[in-house]
């Protein structure tokens, strides 16, 4: 039996990361994976490409943030291999995070802009100084709101987590 040494990341981090170090190759670990998921009462929904396996809850249990497991299973040799592991949110969730928070520094940027201008004429700061107050505080409230989102899909973390380890440990 193998002994499995998970390395991870801070806990932190909105998106956890960790690594194993396996004695086996990973052809037969990915096939592994394959043939699992493709069973009827796997209870997760996955795929397997090249080097990566996408793991997810079913979609009876899937709620706004439903976390995903993303791994990729790299050869260092012949009978050894690395998994590394990322925790996430639904690609879709994913995007429309970074996408405000892309909107929120484009506008603190702009807002500054029209704070130094409206200083420079003399003009009312009223808005543009309120702004870069109001735009990080939602900023922090965003960040917050990802790490509720977080810790209400560590049951189905954890379940993903015991699905994998599960696999490899065959």
């Amino acid at each position: 039996m193998n002994l499995l040494v998970e390395k991870r990341n801070s806990e932190v981090s909105l998106r956890p990361r960790f690594t194993i170090d396996l004695e086996e190759s990973s052809k037969e670990l990915l096939q592994r994976f394959t043939n699992e998921l493709k069973k009827d009462d796997c209870g997760f929904l996955g795929n397997v490409v090249d080097e990566h396996v996408f793991i997810s809850v079913s979609k009876n249990e899937e709620h706004f943030w439903s976390p995903q497991l993303h791994l990729e299973i790299s050869e260092i040799s012949k009978d050894t291999s690395i998994l590394k592991g990322l925790f996430g949110p639904k690609p879709q969730v994913w995007t429309f995070f970074m996408f405000i928070h892309f909107v929120i520094g484009i506008s603190f940027l702009g807002f500054s802009v029209l704070l130094y201008t409206r200083i420079s004429l003399n003009e009312s700061i009223f808005f543009p100084l309120t702004m870069m107050i109001v735009l990080p505080f939602v900023w922090t409230v965003l960040y917050f709101l990802g790490k509720i989102g977080k810790d209400t899909g560590k049951n189905q973390m954890k379940k993903l987590h015991d699905f994998m380890i599960n696999i490899i440990g065959k």
